[in-house]
């Protein structure tokens, strides 16, 4: 049986030259979390498995990613760092790779031309393409109302989920499960995938949406976004298929540190590295 693995998020922008790791609630009201080297530095000395790092405004203000802070972290951080934000061509995956990243990922870049999926694969490997997803539920009254889309049935009623670029400033219209199919067929390695209506709630994943899409795909799948307890990542795990847990508020403000998620899990049979 394959281990599930836990991963840390550093959200991260450039309000200061060194960066900043911050948290909101939904995509909005944005907080100060820490630095991202120190935070790296200790989410590696707890035993994180991986480091996701999201440039969170760089596609919005059409820059590169923050290379230099990658580079940083690497220095001294010896497990797998996925980065994202601004990630636009195959060249951007290179040069974060060089940059010390075991893996890039892409999202406004890769709906705006998903060639792009396929470009970065053939040059470095499916392995290190990840493409995130951030999707948001669109409630209907009836199946009827959204016959192409993956309609699922939830607690609150009938809904389908909508994918967002831009970090979740705009929407596209675009069926997130469908997406998701689409993504692994043009080479994808990994779907990140992350609940913008449980980001930063701590009321627990989206469970409907994480398991349309990881049912979809043959592709591993990070659930993200609503975590606020040890539980809520064992809810993902038993009620799901995916291969691993992203968290930030929980980590970053030390509600749960890393090893004491690790151990809650083990201690739920949950195998873990």
């Amino acid at each position: 049986m394959i281990t599930k693995r836990i991963i840390p998020c550093l959200d991260c922008d450039l309000q200061v030259p060194e960066g900043r790791v911050v948290k909101g609630v939904e995509f909005k009201e944005i907080k100060y979390a820490g630095n991202p080297v120190e935070l790296a530095n200790k989410y590696y000395a707890d035993g994180a498995d991986e480091i996701v790092i999201l440039d969170i405004t760089a596609s919005h203000e059409r820059r590169e990613t923050m290379k230099d802070v990658v580079e940083r972290i690497t220095e001294n951080v010896f497990i797998p760092i996925c980065v994202g934000g601004g990630i636009r061509t195959a060249d951007d995956y290179v040069n974060m790779l060089k940059a010390g990243a075991d893996k890039c990922s892409t999202n406004t870049a890769a709906i705006q031309n998903s060639n792009v999926i396929k470009e970065a694969s053939d040059v470095v490997g499916s392995q290190a393409v990840v493409v995130a997803i951030d999707a948001k539920r669109k409630y209907i009254d009836s199946p009827e109302e959204a016959k192409d889309k993956h309609v699922v049935e939830t607690d609150n009623g009938y809904c389908w989920f909508d994918t967002s670029i831009y970090g979740g400033r705009e929407f596209t219209g675009m069926d997130a499960v469908d997406w998701a199919m689409q993504c692994q067929d043009l080479g994808a390695g990994e779907i990140l995938l992350t609940s913008m209506d449980g980001d930063g709630t701590k009321a627990g994943y989206d469970i409907e949406l994480t398991k349309a899409v990881n049912d979809a795909v043959d592709i591993p799948v990070v659930a993200s976004g609503g975590v606020g307890k040890p539980q809520d990542i064992l809810d993902v795990f038993e009620k799901t298929d995916v291969s691993a847990a992203l968290a930030a508020s929980i980590f970053h403000f030390n509600e749960y540190p890393v090893p004491e998620v690790k151990q809650y899990l083990k201690d739920n049979n949950i195998r873990i590295r």
